[in-house]
């Protein structure tokens, strides 16, 4: 991350929304953050505020992710953005995709749920 992606993150303007983080070779990125620019700064050409972003973690800690991801097939999702004195931290968790059957029983409870709330 540049300064000013650091200044705008403490003035909280992040958004986690539909990010998750990428695994390539041995690296962990930040992909789909939307970072905006920060207004002291003027403006910075060919920036691009969703651009993926390293994350820093030891390699022991990477090589336990990693193996989550590739056997498991989990997926890592960032939960919430914070500070520790002058670093930011990122918390994030290991997820499981829905199944189709379980889709499918929430489109059956929507429906279901609409039709109630017609009549």
């Amino acid at each position: 991350m540049t300064g000013q992606e650091v200044k705008s993150v403490r003035l909280g303007h992040l958004s986690l929304k539909e990010s998750f983080v990428t695994v390539r070779g041995t690296e962990l990125f930040l992909t789909n953050a939307h970072i905006t620019p920060y207004k002291q700064a003027g403006e910075i050409k060919n920036y691009d505020p969703t651009q993926p972003r390293k994350l820093l973690l030891r390699k022991s800690e990477i090589k336990h992710l990693t193996g989550k991801v590739r056997i498991a097939g989990l997926t890592l999702v960032p939960i919430r953005v914070y500070t520790k004195k002058r670093l930011l931290k990122l918390e994030f968790g290991l997820g499981k995709g829905k199944k189709k059957y379980d889709k499918r029983a929430n489109i059956t409870e929507r429906e279901v749920a609409k039709q109630i709330s017609r009549n």
